[in-house]
């Protein structure tokens, strides 16, 4: 699914999926529906794609619920 979403941003480089797929895995939450998942992998590119690209950070950003 992130690699999916990254391949649709038009991040490709190796090193940039993988860290991807570090924060993917380390913000899975227990139970997470599809649909979760999906919206997870969006926030991850978004925050990634915005300029965020230190690990940490997109870990605790990733975490947090789309406020509206």
């Amino acid at each position: 699914m992130i690699h999916r979403k990254a391949r649709e941003a038009g991040i490709v480089k190796p090193t940039e999926i993988g860290l991807l797929f570090r924060v993917f895995d380390r913000t899975q939450g227990f139970n997470e529906t599809p649909t979760e998942q999906e919206a997870r992998a969006s926030r991850i590119i978004a925050n990634y794609t915005a300029g965020i690209m230190d690990e940490q950070e997109l870990i605790a950003l990733s975490r947090q619920a789309v406020r509206r």
